[in-house]
C-alpha cells in the first residue's frame, strides 16, 4: 500500500468512526464514576476493545484497562494514554446526556479522552498490517485523586518495553482547532499541606490565660505569603495557596487548636524543596515565638510533566502536516497538576492540549465547573492525531 493510499484509507476510516466516538463520549458523560470507582466504565472499555479483535486486552489494576496491538512489522513500542475518571460535582449543563449519577460529573473532559482513544484503537486494528512495532492503549483510572492511577499502573508494569508515550487533554479555554504543546515543562508539581497549630484554649474574656492558635495561625498564613514574594526568584514561577482555616466552636471560646491547609504549585524541583523548607521554618518560628506547638504535614503530589524534545518535535511536525503551522498555539506552562508525569518520568513522553472551546463564548466554562462542556468537534482533531501518531513515531 502506498503512503497516499494509506492516508486516503485512514481519512475514510476516521470519518466512519467519528459517530462512534461521539456516542461513546456521551455514554461516558452520562455514566460518570469517581476515581478508583470506575467499575462500569472500565468494563465498558474492556468489552469494546475486545470486540475490535486482534488486541490483547488486560486489566492491570481493578479499574484500568490496557490494550496491546502488535503490528505485522518489527519496531518500537508506543503507548497512548486516556484517563477515565470523573469528579464529585453536581452537573448543571442541562445536556440531554447529562450525568445520571447524582453528584458525579465529567467536568474535565476525560469522557472525550476515553472516547477518542477507543476510536483510535478501532481504526488502528484495521491497519494492523501497516503498523511497525506495537501500540499500547492505556485507559487509566484515577487521574483526579492522589496518589493517582498512573503511578499505580507504572508499578503494575504497563510501561514495560515501552519506548515512548503520548497523551491528549481537551481544554475548554483553548479555541477548537488549536493545539498547545510546549517543549519541556507542560504542567506544575502539585503538592498539598496540612498544618495544625496547638495552643491553649480558654474563655475569650481572659485571653491572657490562653495561647491563641487563631491569632498565631493568622500570622503563619500572612508570613507564608512572603515565600513567593521574597524567597522565590521572579522568573521561577510558584504558588502557595492557603485554602483551609478551621477552628473554634463558639463565639466566646478560644480553641485549643486550629488547622490550616492548602496547595503548592511549582515547576523547578529545587524551588519545590525550598518552599517546603521555608514553610516549616515559618510555622516553627511563629509558634515558638508564642509558646505554641505545631504539626506539619507536606504531601508531594504529582510531578511536573516534561515533554521530551525529540518526541515533541515529531508531534509538531505531524500536526503541521495534518493541519497547518497556525494550528499550534505557543503558551506558557500551566499551573495545573497532571499525573501523566508518572509515565513521562519513565519513558520519553509528549503531552498535548487540544482546543475544545465553543465559538459562542457564553457556553465556555472552566474545568471542574458544574457547567463545563466541550465542543465535540474538537474530538475529531484529537482522534486524527492519535490515529496518525503511530505512523509518524514508530520506527
Amino acid at each position: 500500500m502506498t503512503e497516499f493510499r494509506l492516508k486516503s484509507n485512514m481519512d475514510s476510516l476516521i470519518t466512519g468512526v467519528f459517530e462512534d466516538v461521539i456516542k461513546w463520549r456521551r455514554y461516558f458523560h452520562q455514566n460518570p464514576e469517581l476515581s478508583y470507582e470506575e467499575i462500569k466504565t472500565s468494563q465498558y472499555v474492556f468489552e469494546t476493545l475486545t470486540s475490535f479483535g486482534n488486541i490483547e486486552v488486560t486489566r492491570p489494576t481493578k479499574t484500568s484497562v490496557v490494550g496491546r496491538l502488535k503490528g505485522s512489522q518489527p519496531g518500537e513500542v508506543l503507548a497512548m494514554r486516556a484517563d477515565m475518571d470523573a469528579l464529585p460535582i453536581t452537573e448543571e449543563t442541562g445536556l440531554p446526556f447529562a450525568s445520571s449519577n447524582s453528584g458525579v460529573m465529567h467536568a474535565c473532559g476525560h469522557d472525550g479522552h476515553t472516547a477518542m482513544l477507543l476510536g483510535a484503537a478501532k481504526i488502528l486494528v484495521q491497519l494492523k498490517d501497516e503498523i511497525k512495532g506495537e501500540i499500547r492503549f492505556i485507559f487509566q483510572h484515577a487521574e483526579e485523586l492522589f496518589p493517582g492511577g498512573a503511578q499505580e499502573m507504572v508499578k503494575a508494569g504497563v510501561l514495560d518495553g515501552v519506548d515512548k508515550i503520548i497523551g491528549l487533554h481537551v481544554f475548554s479555554n483553548i479555541p477548537t482547532g488549536k493545539v498547545i504543546m510546549p517543549y519541556g515543562t507542560f504542567s506544575a508539581n502539585s503538592d498539598v499541606f496540612d498544618i495544625k497549630i496547638i495552643g491553649k484554649g480558654g474563655h475569650s474574656s481572659q485571653p491572657e490565660e490562653t495561647i491563641d492558635p487563631i491569632s498565631i495561625g493568622a500570622q503563619v498564613v500572612n508570613n507564608m505569603q512572603h515565600i513567593i514574594a521574597r524567597n522565590v526568584a521572579p522568573l521561577e514561577q510558584a504558588v502557595v495557596s492557603v485554602t483551609e482555616f478551621n477552628g473554634g466552636t463558639a463565639k466566646n471560646i478560644i480553641p485549643d487548636s486550629i488547622k490550616i491547609g492548602g496547595g503548592v504549585r511549582s515547576f523547578d524541583q529545587g524551588v519545590r524543596e525550598k518552599i517546603v523548607h521555608r514553610m516549616e521554618e515559618i510555622v516553627k518560628g511563629v509558634t515558638e515565638a508564642h509558646k505554641a506547638s505545631y504539626e506539619f504535614d507536606y504531601i508531594y503530589g504529582y510531578g511536573s510533566v516534561m515533554n521530551n524534545h525529540k518526541l515533541t518535535e515529531e508531534m509538531e511536525e505531524l500536526i503541521k502536516e495534518e493541519f497547518s503551522d497556525e494550528t499550534i498555539m505557543i503558551v506558557p506552562p500551566m499551573m495545573g497538576g497532571e499525573d501523566f508525569s508518572a509515565f513521562s518520568d519513565k519513558v520519553a513522553g509528549c503531552f498535548i492540549g487540544v482546543g475544545a472551546a465553543f465559538a459562542d463564548d457564553g457556553r465556555n466554562f472552566p474545568h471542574h465547573h458544574p457547567r463545563f462542556d466541550i465542543d465535540e468537534k474538537s474530538l475529531e482533531m484529537g482522534l486524527k492525531l492519535l490515529i496518525k501518531a503511530p505512523f509518524k513515531l514508530l520506527n
